[in-house]
């Protein structure tokens, strides 16, 4: 039994313990959130305001024709086309190719296949910086870049933006631990019925592994609307994603100051698409991290 003095101990201990993790929550918090409310605030601002010290902690004029006007300067609907293409092409092939090669590492059996998927999951200690000059490369020699004087291939900035990276070795990774936890006993029951692998993965595999494949689908669409250094490299003016707009587009070239009130709108608005994604496929996202098995 607990005397009173040792449980008033206890709730203190209790107290102080709930009031230093909240503190730290809530620290963390207003460091992950003051980036962003500034960024909204100073697309909300006029140039003077910008400019003015101290900087003011909330617009004294909102400026809502900013937005209208980071639109035309920086010809971001034409960014937008160019990250929509390449996203969704990448996403579509990859994540149709991670499905069938984890697939067959989880459920089909052939000689070497223990080998092929640890050589697959070595790949992944390569950082993808190293492999930038041999894709640089390829695509090369394929006439695939666009360095400002046109490519022999039509189009071949997209291919060269959506090829390269299209495969993602997590994502397989991901995948194959989600098949793999689907009983035996369920395949061989199908064997036996008569239905062919091809079937089995289309109307038994894929629809219990939803979850992780619309994490692998997020996922996807996020890298490649983040991507900046690989499009500024292959890629012209015409065919550069929404990352390399927001860099150099707002540049006053008179002054040579950058328009930081035109930038931020339009990092606002690349930003909310993601946001919004993100709040509503939230739940997919960490049930499928957690079918598969992943713990981080």
């Amino acid at each position: 039994m607990y005397t009173e003095q040792q449980i008033k101990e206890q709730r203190k201990a209790k107290i102080i313990s709930k009031i230093i993790t909240y503190s730290f929550l809530t620290i963390m918090a207003l460091v992950i959130l003051i980036p962003f409310y500034w960024m909204i605030i100073t697309s909300l601002k006029s140039a003077v305001e910008i400019e003015q010290f101290p900087p003011t902690l909330f617009p004294r004029q909102i400026v809502a024709y900013n937005y209208v006007e980071a639109l035309e300067r920086a010809n971001l609907l034409r960014y937008f086309a160019n990250t929509l293409i390449v996203s969704g092409f990448s996403t579509l092939f990859g994540t149709f190719f991670s499905i069938f090669v984890a697939y067959a590492l989880s459920r089909l059996q052939f000689k070497g296949k223990e080998i092929i998927f640890t050589i697959l999951l070595a790949t992944m200690m390569i950082p993808g910086e190293m492999m930038v000059i041999t894709n640089y490369i390829t695509v090369s020699n394929f006439g695939w870049v666009d360095s400002g004087f046109g490519s022999r291939v039509t189009n071949g900035p997209y291919y060269a933006m959506i090829f390269p990276f299209m495969i993602s070795i997590f994502h397989i990774y991901l995948l194959r631990q989600t098949f793999k936890q689907v009983p035996n006993e369920l395949y061989y029951a199908a064997k036996v019925d008569g239905t062919s692998d091809w079937k089995y993965l289309w109307k038994v595999m894929v629809p219990l592994a939803k979850p992780s494949i619309i994490t692998i689908i997020i996922l996807k669409l996020m890298g490649a609307w983040n991507s900046y250094i690989w499009p500024n490299l292959v890629a012209s003016e015409n065919y550069r994603l929404i990352t390399n707009g927001l860099r150099a587009a707002f540049s006053n070239s008179d002054t040579g100051r950058t328009e930081f009130q035109l930038q931020m709108a339009a990092t606002v608005m690349v930003t909310l698409p993601l946001f919004i994604v993100f709040i509503f496929f939230r739940k997919y996202i960490m049930r499928g991290v957690s079918r598969s098995g992943i713990k981080g």
